[in-house]
């Protein structure tokens, strides 16, 4: 095997090289002087500006997923690989001994996310749990195990280590005043478990809003959206700009009233802290969020926002905040008060990977 090349190599065998998380990771190790190799999907230009090096693949089907999962972490030229997806844990696991450190990132709970997917059902969807849950098991076991959030698998671990989507870096734009006419975001996943279509009808019986929505769409969703945007009460009022990477996705907060995280009530997401509130928070805008425990907690106590159950209670707070300016200053005021500023779980996180390339990573 050649000698490394790299400090750290990010693999993932899922996401596009645009992921928010993967664009706060390479940043936080380059800042402490590590050099990052990128593998993954997508486009060069849409790959953390931080990163040495970015390798791009095909996608090519499940059966390409698969053989990714596969060769991937034996491509990396780092001498710590990093694996972002439970699919390359098990490959990367096994090239671990031949000498190579392990950290593994899991950003869900994945064995609970396969029931949002309509595919995971049957014999498939319980293999794919098994699957799943045997990874996270084998993740625990690696140099260093990275989570999302303290609820996020697995507990146990042989040094596991809590870094959440709190924003890093400077691709949030400053807050700034709201356009004169009413408009929402989100960015994110487009799908009907976050919230997709909720925020459609939500703006629909909300007379003069408009809503840009970031990010790639679900394929299981395609048809139905495109459907519901020809239809005579939203079309021009909602936007689709696809995915884009996180410093050009966050510039449409700019002038942005209100920022949606209408996630549903699945298991995946019943404890979840969305990274989207945060940001929303972050660049001073009000959040209109469904009552998940953890961010209406949050919502509550900031008073940076407005907790609705339904599209219909969504309406009614996109209707108060044109009716009533001081309701939507007071909560995007509370926004700029409250935005978190924490890098320290990101210093920890990238001390703790430096440590293992100087030391181990030979």
């Amino acid at each position: 095997m050649s000698r490394p090349t790299y400090d750290v190599s990010v693999v993932t065998t899922v996401r596009d090289v645009a992921d928010a998380r993967l664009h706060r990771i390479v940043g936080a190790l380059a800042d402490v002087g590590l050099t990052v190799e990128v593998l993954g999907f997508g486009t060069a230009e849409g790959a953390p500006p931080q990163a040495s090096a970015v390798r791009i693949a095909p996608r090519r089907g499940a059966a390409g997923r698969i053989a990714s999962s596969l060769a991937s972490p034996w491509r990396a030229r780092g001498r710590v690989v990093l694996v972002l997806d439970p699919d390359a844990v098990p490959s990367a696991w096994v090239r671990r001994l031949a000498g190579h450190p392990l950290v593994v990132d899991l950003s869900e709970d994945y064995a609970a996310l396969l029931n949002d997917r309509a595919w995971a059902h049957g014999l498939v969807g319980a293999l794919s749990r098994w699957g799943a849950r045997a990874s996270t098991a084998l993740a625990g076991r690696a140099d260093l195990t990275v989570v999302a959030d303290t609820h996020v698998p697995p507990m146990a671990a042989r040094n596991r280590v809590v870094l959440r989507n709190l924003p890093y870096g400077d691709y949030l734009p400053p807050p700034t005043a709201p356009d004169p006419e009413p408009r929402a975001l989100y960015i994110g996943d487009l799908r009907i478990s976050r919230g997709l279509f909720d925020m459609i009808e939500a703006v629909a019986a909300a007379p003069g809003w408009t809503l840009d929505l970031v990010g790639p769409v679900s394929s299981t969703e395609e048809s139905a959206l495109t459907s519901r945007l020809a239809c005579d009460d939203v079309r021009g009022r909602v936007r689709l700009h696809g995915r884009r990477p996180p410093r050009e996705a966050w510039e449409l907060a700019r002038g942005a009233w209100v920022g949606f995280s209408l996630l549903h009530d699945t298991p995946a997401f019943r404890d979840a802290m969305p990274s989207k509130v945060f940001e929303y928070l972050t660049a001073g805008l009000a959040v209109v969020a469904s009552p998940l425990p953890r961010q209406a907690e949050l919502l509550t106590a900031s008073a940076a926002g407005t907790v609705v159950d339904g599209p219909d209670a969504a309406t009614a707070a996109l209707r108060a905040y044109v009716a009533e300016p001081a309701l939507l200053e007071m909560q995007r005021a509370a926004a700029r008060e409250w935005a978190p500023v924490e890098d320290e779980e990101y210093s920890r996180f990238a001390g703790a990977v430096m440590a293992l390339a100087r030391t181990r990573g030979r």
